[in-house]
């Protein structure tokens, strides 16, 4: 595996191998590619048995990503989220679907969700981000009016707040 400059790290309690394997199953291009465990080193430490999943590499769609099982002393927050682009109303519909934890549902709004291990995504349609760009501030005021109320978000239903006059 060849690592990028700068490869995401997400902690774990004990879900990293889980985790991979989730992300992998849901993202084209994707795989596992080395998975490594604690040794009788460090326990006094880490408190992880030996044997114990340490570390999972992994590719999601060409990116570099590590999962760390480092027990449970921080979680998710949205302070950080992936952004999962999109060119159709229907790669939306599957990322949000395939991603979505009801648990969570409460956290959805503007395109942002969380999985069921917490972590938020935000599944964007690429075109969002072009009208977004334009310098008519009528046409992204619109726009944000249309988004705020959405959940997934609608690809017809935002081009349409854009292009009204």
């Amino acid at each position: 595996m060849q690592l990028q400059t700068i490869t995401p790290c997400l902690w774990f309690a004990t879900e990293a191998k889980e985790a991979a394997d989730y992300y992998c199953s849901i993202f084209p291009d994707s795989r596992i590619a080395a998975v490594s465990h604690y040794g009788e080193a460090g326990y006094e430490v880490h408190h992880m048995r030996a044997g114990t999943v340490l570390a999972v590499e992994f590719t999601l769609a060409g990116q570099s990503f590590t999962a760390l099982n480092a027990g449970p002393k921080f979680k998710f927050n949205e302070a950080i989220s992936f952004q999962v682009m999109c060119e159709t109303q229907q790669e939306i519909d599957y990322f949000w679907d395939a991603l979505r934890c009801e648990e969570f549902a409460n956290a959805e709004q503007c395109g942002w969700l969380k999985d069921k291990f917490g972590l938020s995504w935000q599944v964007i349609p690429k075109r969002a981000l072009e009208m977004w760009a334009d310098p008519d501030s009528a046409k992204t005021d619109r726009l944000m009016i249309a988004m705020l109320p959405m959940k997934k978000l609608d690809l017809a239903g935002l081009e349409k707040a854009y292009q009204q006059s």
